[in-house]
């Protein structure tokens, strides 16, 4: 279906309500996040909500980093606050903005998730990356005009995404987590390989 490269794999009424704790223990270990109305109403400033939010990541285990269109001005000053890393005029949809993001904070496609409120740029192009995309609601109504154009596009595609065979839709669930699994596993085991070669060739 041409709507499925838009859905996200999970859509969640807030950031603030997703258990980032059961991620963890699945194996995720980095976060990328949008902004505006993702973690703050449009263009407002880092909250104390936003602030305490970041720091329970860290204590998680977290590593995260901001992913946003807007001017550095605007995403510098939010990163400040929270302390996290962050890259301004990504041109979500393109992939190059997570990809960068990835890097910056050492994780891998297997083990990231990525949260915005826009299904057009932030979970496109988080489906385009190969990353877990979560959907949240828009923090509040108030957004430019643009956006505002956007939500009226984005009805069908929601709409298309509730009607999904839910069996179907487990299942299909169950096969990217144990194959991303695998994957992660597979990752540990070739470190641990790296690691021994080295104790190897220290010794000598």
């Amino acid at each position: 279906m041409f709507f499925n490269k838009f859905f996200p794999k999970k859509v969640v009424r807030s950031t603030y309500s997703i258990n980032f704790k059961k991620y963890y223990k699945n194996g995720y270990r980095g976060v990328l996040f949008d902004i505006d109305n993702t973690l703050v109403p449009h263009g407002e400033a880092a909250d104390d909500k936003a602030i305490e939010f970041f720091q329970k990541l860290r204590d998680l285990g977290f590593k995260f980093c901001l992913i946003s269109n807007n001017k550095e001005e605007r995403v510098k000053s939010f990163a400040d606050k929270v302390g996290a890393p962050y890259i301004f005029d990504a041109h979500k949809p393109s992939r190059d903005g997570y990809n960068k993001a990835m890097e910056i904070i050492g994780t891998d496609i297997n083990e990231t998730i990525f949260v915005g409120d826009q299904v057009f740029t932030d979970v496109f192009g988080g489906n385009r990356a190969s990353l877990y995309t979560i959907l949240v609601r828009p923090i509040h109504h108030k957004e430019e005009i643009q956006i505002v154009l956007k939500r009226y596009l984005e009805k069908p595609v929601l709409f298309f995404y509730k009607m999904r065979d839910r069996k179907k839709l487990k299942k299909e669930n169950k096969q990217y987590n144990k194959k991303r699994l695998k994957l992660l596993a597979l990752k540990r085991k070739n470190k641990e390989v790296v690691v021994e070669d080295n104790n190897e060739n220290g010794a000598d």
